[in-house]
């Protein structure tokens, strides 16, 4: 057994998982750097951890992150077009300079990122909330929950935008 199972999975997967992402993503680079990130999260996760990698199905386990990278980067691809169809709109007096696109995109991510992170239904009340302006009455009817559970969803939405780092 090698001393560095990541590599070991690297050298002998690597090529399939490029593979793999070029038929989801129909582009060559887009594949490589995907497959390059999926390699680099299992590593970042086995940091975290402290386990060593033991893998039963290591195409599987490639796979599945694969997949969630593809997800990740079909939903910032689409944030994008809605952001850039949002800017053509704006009178060409109060257009934002190309640096401050820049940051402005690089906190959707964020804040795209930082959602994602959220229970689904607090996700769903958060967003019924802020988005829709619905009140905590509303949100309790229409998901058939109840108006503390509704609060509570609410603070640990709010928690975790607190604890997050993108500057909004």
């Amino acid at each position: 057994m090698s001393d560095d199972p990541l590599g070991l999975l690297y050298s002998e997967h690597n090529r399939w998982l490029t593979g793999w992402l070029y038929r989801r993503l129909g582009c060559n680079s887009q594949a490589a750097d995907l497959a390059q990130d999926t390699f680099l999260r299992i590593l970042t996760s086995q940091r975290k951890t402290g386990e060593r990698l033991t893998l039963d199905r290591p195409r599987a386990y490639l796979a599945t992150v694969g997949q969630r990278l593809v997800c990740d980067h079909f939903r910032r691809q689409s944030l994008e077009r809605a952001y850039l169809d949002m800017l053509a709109t704006v009178p060409e007096a109060f257009a934002l300079s190309a640096q401050e696109q820049c940051q402005m995109r690089e906190t959707l991510f964020q804040l795209d990122a930082l959602l994602d992170r959220l229970k689904p239904i607090v996700r769903t009340v958060f967003l019924l909330a802020q988005l829709d302006g619905l009140t905590y009455v509303q949100i309790a009817r229409q998901l058939g929950i109840g108006e503390r559970t509704v609060k509570r969803h609410m603070a640990s939405a709010f928690e975790a935008c607190i604890l997050s780092d993108v500057a909004l």
